[in-house]
């Protein structure tokens, strides 16, 4: 293995910085990422709170927090623009499951669509049962469009809100929505780093693993049930591990001798690809996830590591050095064609396929030598930085719909989780404990 490559992994186990860190759509989904793509209006009336019922918190009205966490669902989806019904006098409390006279003053006024809803106990007692009624209509064919009842413990309050949003995008665009997604990512604690996996907003975080010592870099199986990702039983031994997450059973699918990382599973599950040096030279590898099989993919004296697949199985990225300073490279899914993509700048690594294709994010390094998340197209046309400020912003990962971007980032001094859209815009911070979270994995769409 070369100086480069040890130095490399040394950074990466001590501060998360170095350069080997990972850092079906339709046509509604290309509209929508079009700067000229017209959101939806869309007004939530509110959720009216049936019986005085009160959250889990014990503080906040229960209704009132359904429709907190429904708005900014709404709001991140990129497919509406919330509204104010201003003006127009409606009370979610005076509606029921048909239109109100007023709606079709809001439909003049503009609103596409109106939401509204009520929440309430259906028993008493500290395990009580939640009821959530929500209500669609649709301005534009002046309807009622969606009308849903979803029943779950107080610990699912949440949720209800979460699948009321994802429904609301699936009949408007067809596509899934992105508010029950979750996102694995990487935790210190104490001197260990473990997994954790949280809801895409941050909220419910639950820790996955407790070895005491390194898991890193956590990939998602295509159907959600799993993740893969770099154990490091000690500090001589890695290996590349898999864990169901409903059950926290765990088993390991490489171990070859040397370093095994940044693994990263194929859109339809039935290939990993991961980097190894267990042939002296860190080298990207393919194993089949059916057979066991592994096909080593390149033969360079130079680091390749942290593959990263197209959505359609055909290609792969991948950064190395064998230009010099760390570049991204493609290469078909045989390994062969192997061309280089990035030029600009002297450091460029982390690749991640967006799901649509039509983008890869990495991590760049500025012409002020500050380590930011850029997007290239897959034929080198267009880049763009994508992030700007202070500190380092590494290990991106895309959201199923292809809109936004999770990465961690040492802006506020510590590494926290941040999400960000692929425009650049309406960046938002979604950890806040713990003193380091890095390498944050989006999930796919339930």
């Amino acid at each position: 293995m070369s100086l480069r490559i040890v130095v490399v992994i040394s950074l990466c186990v001590s501060v998360g910085l170095a350069w080997i860190l990972e850092s079906g759509a339709t046509d509604v989904f290309l509209e929508a990422t079009r700067p000229d793509f017209q959101k939806i209006p869309l007004a939530v009336v509110g959720i009216d709170n049936v019986g005085g019922s009160e959250s889990p918190e014990g503080r906040v009205r229960l209704g009132a927090r359904i429709e907190e966490v429904l708005k900014a669902d709404v709001r991140r989806s990129l497919i509406f623009s919330l509204v104010d019904l201003q003006g127009i006098s409606i009370k979610a409390g005076t509606l029921g499951a048909e239109p109100h006279p007023a709606f079709k003053q809001a439909a003049e006024k503009g609103v596409s669509v109106i939401v509204w809803g009520k929440a309430g106990m259906k028993s008493e007692g500290k395990d009580a049962d939640v009821k959530m009624d929500g209500y669609v209509y649709d301005a534009g064919n002046d309807e009622m469009v969606g009308g849903k009842r979803y029943v779950g413990s107080q610990s699912v309050v949440r949720l209800m809100a979460h699948r009321f949003a994802d429904e609301l995008v699936f009949r408007y665009t067809g596509e899934p929505g992105i508010a029950r997604t979750k996102i694995a990512y990487v935790s210190q604690q104490g001197s260990a780093r473990e997994l954790f996996v949280m809801d895409y907003d941050g909220y419910d975080s639950r820790q996955l693993t407790a070895d005491g010592f390194l898991n890193l870099m956590p990939r998602w199986s295509p159907d959600r049930r799993f993740l893969v990702f770099t154990a490091y039983r000690n500090r001589n031994t890695q290996t590349i591990d898999m864990m169901e997450l409903a059950t926290g059973k765990r088993w390991t699918l490489v171990s070859l001798g040397g370093l095994n990382i940044t693994p990263t599973l194929s859109f339809d599950g039935n290939s990993l690809a991961f980097a190894s040096s267990h042939e002296g030279n860190s080298e990207i590898y393919r194993m089949d996830t059916r057979t066991k099989a592994i096909q080593r993919m390149t033969a360079h004296p130079s680091g390749d590591l942290s593959p990263s697949w197209s959505p359609s199985g055909r290609e792969l990225a991948f950064a190395s050095d064998r230009s010099g300073g760390p570049q991204i490279f493609l290469m078909s899914g045989d390994g062969t064609n192997v061309r280089r993509l990035t030029f600009e700048g002297d450091y460029n690594a982390a690749p991640v396929w967006s799901p649509r294709g039509n983008w890869i994010a990495y991590v760049c390094r500025s012409p002020k030598k500050e380590y930011k998340i850029c997007l290239i197209t897959p034929d080198g046309q267009k880049r763009v930085q994508l992030t700007a400020g202070p500190g380092v912003d590494d290990s991106p990962s895309w959201s199923p719909d292809g809109r936004h971007l999770v990465f961690s980032s040492t802006a506020k001094g510590q590494s926290h989780i941040y999400m960000i859209n692929a425009d650049g815009k309406d960046l938002e911070r979604i950890t806040f404990t713990g003193r380091h979270n890095s390498a944050p994995s989006w999930s796919p769409a339930s």
